[in-house]
């Protein structure tokens, strides 16, 4: 992995601004969108996925703080797919619900992550980066995603 010479706070700060580009990007789905599938092998709605960042912001938050405490954190796709799935069946429908949700659990991920200390940062191997590194790119990925399935669906209807 590169070195990743961002402080807590830039971590922090960054965390924010992919949250608030995603809430600014479901700000502007019409219901149609909100409530469409449109990503080629993934059967979740735009509302479902968009709450699926607020919940992973929370057991990534989850595990930060594990690490942070000196406990030993296991992680791997089963465990992330599980996780996922498990959303998915619970996930609120309305974007006013999303929203609050992105914004509560991403603001008390940032919270953390600008608490912390370069140490901790660097706890278990870099592992905490690596959490902060997924909760910036997590958001604008779901994000580019989404944009890109309802670009190409809206030349393919024009």
């Amino acid at each position: 992995m590169a070195e990743d010479a961002r402080s807590p706070a830039e971590y922090a700060a960054d965390i924010d601004a992919a949250r608030d580009r995603l809430i600014g990007f479901m700000a502007g789905c019409t219901d149609q969108e909100w409530q469409s599938a449109p990503l080629d092998g993934d059967p979740r709605p735009v509302g479902v996925v968009v709450d699926h960042v607020a919940h992973s912001y929370e057991y990534l938050a989850g595990w930060i703080r594990q690490v942070v405490a000196g406990q030993q954190v296991e992680v791997d796709n089963d465990m992330v797919d599980a996780l996922n799935a498990q959303h998915a069946q619970a996930a609120p429908a309305s974007k006013a619900e999303a929203a609050g949700h992105l914004r509560r659990s991403g603001a008390a991920i940032s919270g953390l992550i600008a608490g912390l200390s370069a140490a901790d940062l660097d706890a278990a191997d870099g592992i905490v980066q690596r959490f902060a590194q997924i909760a910036i790119r997590h958001p604008d990925s779901h994000r580019c995603e989404i944009e890109a399935a309802l670009a190409a669906r809206s030349v393919r209807q024009g």
